[in-house]
């Protein structure tokens, strides 16, 4: 099976839990499952551009992103957090090498104009082939959600819509999104175990969802609309479900469905 998993910015600040799931890794590919690890990192983003002074704006979910804030998340995204990924899962046992988006120019981007958050880009195109044989040699790619435009410039993509991509082109099986949350609540307050995408822009509309789970189900969306077979969002504390995903019945997170 093709699995494409991220992994959230809160929760790779979290020793603990970035060790439980690099835990799972191995699992998987012994498995025989093939495995793309997709991360962000915005909190640890946010830390750092405070300590420079650097003010964070937000719209709809996603990081109004001038020059600098660009060349910070390059230092922290695609430096700091992706060789800590990476090391940990070396340490699980499972080889795996960390790239980001611009590197042998797997994924591109343009610009998001609407709203134009500076730099921030929406993914546009994919060579998975070079996925493929990082697949073929044992190598499990862990990559930090930033993409190279055809302008030349890097731009910091959001990481729940890059896994969406990664997951798309590739034809994944399953696209699991591990979260510090427990899953899409409802206006109780409730964890949705089953929800339908038609029911999402009602919650939108009702404001049920609101920040950083807004480009989360839109990704959701997007994934199930073109061809992946499943999506969940699932808390990363439970990391350890993960093998047997395919097998098992999981009693956590939320699961969404296309109707």
């Amino acid at each position: 099976m093709k699995l494409v998993l991220k992994i959230g910015g809160a929760a790779l600040d979290d020793r603990e839990l970035v060790g439980k799931f690099a835990k799972t890794i191995p699992d998987l590919c012994r498995e025989g499952h093939s495995l793309v690890i997709v991360h962000g990192g915005g909190a640890a983003l946010s830390r750092t551009l405070k300590q420079l002074g650097c003010e964070t704006t937000f719209i709809d979910g996603l990081r109004v992103t001038d020059a600098k804030t660009r060349d910070v998340a390059m230092m922290v995204l695609a430096g700091q957090l992706n060789k800590q990924l990476v090391a940990a899962i070396g340490d699980a046992g499972q080889p795996s090498i960390g790239i980001c988006g611009g590197d042998l120019r797997i994924f591109r981007a343009t610009r998001k104009k609407k709203p134009d958050l500076g730099y921030v880009g929406e993914i546009c195109a994919v060579d998975f082939a070079w996925i493929e044989r990082l697949w073929s040699a044992g190598v499990v790619p862990v990559v930090a959600s930033l993409a190279l435009g055809f302008d030349g410039e890097y731009y910091n993509v959001n990481a729940d819509q890059m896994a969406s991509a990664c997951a798309v082109a590739c034809g994944a099986d399953a696209l699991v999104y591990l979260t510090d949350v427990a899953g899409v609540k409802d206006a109780e307050g409730a964890v949705i175990r089953w929800l339908d995408v038609n029911a999402i822009a009602a919650m939108v509309e009702e404001a049920t969802v609101s920040g950083g789970m807004l480009p989360k189900l839109e990704a959701c969306t997007r994934a199930l609309k073109k061809g992946v077979t499943r999506v969940r969002i699932l808390p990363a504390t439970r990391a350890e479900v993960l093998p047997g995903f395919f097998t098992h019945p999981i009693d956590c997170g939320t699961e969404v469905i296309a109707s």
